[in-house]
């Protein structure tokens, strides 16, 4: 398909906006507190236009790049990998926020602002074309998932798990960092299809760094536990940050930089193998567990294990297959979790006993899901895990063996799902609540319309996996379809049916040893948060003992600059202008006696003198004309005599 020049303008501004729209309207929710009533209007308006926005920039696959200096800046690309997550993000996150509508119920602006920076962060994680977008991206998400994680921050447990979720997962975002340093140290740039044409020394520690980083996110062994502690986080948190954000987002980088891992000889396999190990001990973790969101979380990080089996055999295709048909079974399981906590007050799987019957709506749909993530033909997962084991299979016997194993445990746990919310409610049946938690007993249609929707993609997804729809979808990424056989499938999903069935009828057994999360957190606890909570108690001690005591001295020392200066304002300038007061006084009172003594006796005698002529003068004036005549005759007598003396 060619376009024209107005249609590629036109396709790069919806890419813009597809990233700023929600972070520019979730900022302003955030900070107008007068937003509370239509926030989640506003929120679920603008996720369905990036819904909208998300399938025109898959369609034309534009690239958007606004550089600092050389190949620093951000640089947004759509490629095929790309096109198809963009529009799974922008759908899940459009009907999480239909499900927060009628589960949120205070602090409505503030969740809804936070939940759009989280889904912008997750968008430009998708089409980040270079690293520093791509760190950009990564941070804002950790930020934000650490404030929805202890969204409710009074409760010191919730506070505190978000904490944890987010040193284990900065612990693993140093990677990145390292990355970038090794990126520029090599040669290659920052562009992340570049990276593998660095040196060979330089191309290992990108590698490394961006392996360590995303197993961090995708909640990958050894850092799995932080998904544990995340689940004490809303329910519309869990279900998008388990499914398309975040912890989807670990997965979907290592599947962009495949080319990378393939490159160094050994980064390869080490992802194989380690997405290998956590499908198989997570799954046995979701088993073992008795609370259906820490089975959910466990299970999260084990199909997140098959995506990143993918990313290190090279099979992207079947890799962005799981990583979607995952996205939309998981979300629909968390939102069906979160609706029967909120109606019933439990998380215990005992406690859900009849809850599929009593509502049959949400109950088919959460099924539906289920059965696709315990592989059950001919659903979503059931075809996009045989992808991946097949291109197990073509690499080693060993890792086809444990992925094998592992999806044999998603039809255990999913069983166990299934069982829970379908056996009957009896007098001997407890529902435990939860601390603060009390039953509506009710779940509305917000609650149970997304759901429906979710479970569709769940049933329907798994044919990104197969013919012809993998070979489009393999061509796009510019690989060889990992096309599983047809004895291959038809085992599977043999296998995955005969152990859900057997689970509906006997228990299955509970491995003690997996129920606390492998004791990860334990181990984390020792040897990452206490030693960084201790660094941070010996940082402060640090700022109190030097930094505080050198501003305290700096403060004493002003201080005593400031006495110093006001002793010589009052000892030399205060004296100073006293003296000149006291002085001006002086001068005045002189002054003034002078004015007395010699102005004022003047001016008294020129007045009498003035008096008495004009007293004199009077006198003469006495009515008489003869007097004034013989006056004006000497008058001029005199003036005769004194011309003619000057005459002379």
């Amino acid at each position: 398909m060619t376009w024209s020049g107005g249609e590629v303008v036109s396709a790069t501004v919806a890419l813009w906006l597809l990233v700023l729209l929600p972070a520019v309207t979730g900022a302003l929710l955030c900070l107008v507190p007068r937003a509370e009533r239509a926030a989640r209007v506003v929120a679920i308006g603008v996720a369905a236009v990036g819904l909208a926005l998300a399938v025109v920039v898959a369609i034309a696959q534009p690239s958007a790049a606004v550089l600092f200096i050389a190949d620093a800046g951000f640089d947004l690309r759509v490629d095929g990998l790309s096109a198809i997550m963009l529009p799974t993000v922008a759908a899940v996150t459009l009907l999480v926020l239909i499900f927060a509508a009628g589960d949120i119920r205070e602090g409505r602006a503030r969740f809804y602002g936070l939940m759009l920076i989280f889904a912008a962060a997750a968008l430009l994680t998708v089409v980040a074309g270079n690293l520093v977008t791509l760190l950009f991206a990564w941070e804002i998400m950790g930020a934000t998932s650490y404030a929805l994680i202890g969204f409710w921050w009074r409760d010191e447990h919730r506070l505190a798990s978000g904490t944890t979720a987010f040193i284990t997962t900065r612990a693993g975002d140093l990677g990145l960092y390292a990355a970038a340093g090794a990126a520029l140290g090599g040669g290659a740039g920052f562009g992340l299809a570049e990276l593998s044409d660095g040196t060979a020394g330089w191309r290992d520690a990108v590698a490394a760094g961006l392996l360590i980083a995303a197993l961090g996110k995708a909640a990958q062994l050894p850092f799995s536990f932080w998904l544990s502690r995340a689940m004490d986080g809303p329910s519309p948190v869990s279900a998008l940050l388990h499914s398309a954000a975040m912890v989807a987002m670990g997965g979907y980088l290592l599947l962009r930089v495949s080319p990378l891992l393939e490159s160094t000889g050994w980064a390869d396999m080490a992802a194989a193998w380690i997405g290998a190990a956590t499908a198989l001990l997570l799954g046995a973790v979701a088993v073992a567990q008795r609370d259906v969101k820490q089975l959910l979380a466990a299970s999260t990080a084990a199909q997140l294990g098959f995506v990143v089996l993918a990313a290190g055999l090279g099979a992207q295709s079947a890799g962005v297959a799981h990583l979607v048909a995952h996205a939309s079974t998981k979300a629909a399981l968390f939102i069906a979790a979160g609706a029967w906590l909120t109606a019933l007050g439990t998380r215990r799987l005992s406690g859900l006993a009849g809850a599929a019957r009593r509502w049959r709506v949400l109950g088919v749909s959460a099924s539906i899901a289920a059965l696709a993530l315990a592989g059950i033909p001919p659903l979503s997962l059931w075809a996009t895990k045989d992808a991946v084991l097949t291109a197990a299979l073509e690499e080693s016997l060993w890792l086809y063996i444990v992925g094998l194993a592992a999806s044999a445990l998603s039809a255990v746990y999913s069983g166990k799902l299934i069982v829970a919310i379908w056996r009957r409610a009896d007098a001997h049946t407890a529902v435990h609540y939860d601390e603060h938690e009390r039953g509506t007993r009710q779940v509305g249609a917000l609650e149970s319309t997304p759901v429906a929707v979710l479970a569709v993609g769940a049933a329907v997804l798994g044919m990104l996996a197969l013919p012809p729809l993998s070979g489009a979808v393999a061509q796009a990424l510019g690989q060889r379809p990992a096309q599983p056989g047809i004895w291959e499938l038809i085992a599977s999903g043999v296998i995955a049916l005969v152990l859900v069935l057997a689970v509906t009828r006997w228990q299955p057994p509970t491995p003690r040893w997996a129920a606390d999360w492998l004791g990860l957190e334990r181990a984390a606890d020792r040897l990452l948060v206490r030693p960084t909570m201790r660094l941070a108690t010996r940082l402060a001690r640090v700022d109190d003992v030097g930094i505080d005591a050198a501003a305290d001295g700096a403060a004493s020392a002003s201080l005593a600059i400031a006495r110093r200066a006001a002793s010589l304002d009052d000892g030399a300038i205060d004296a100073a202008t006293d003296g000149a007061a006291s002085a001006s006084l002086a001068l005045a009172r002189g002054a003034a006696s002078l004015d007395d003594r010699v102005v004022d006796r003047s001016v008294d005698r020129f007045a009498r003198r003035v008096w008495r002529a004009g007293r004199g003068s009077a006198r003469a004036q006495n009515g008489q004309l003869h007097h004034y005549y013989a006056q004006a005759v000497i008058l001029l007598s005199a003036l005769v005599v004194l011309l003619l003396v000057f005459e002379r």
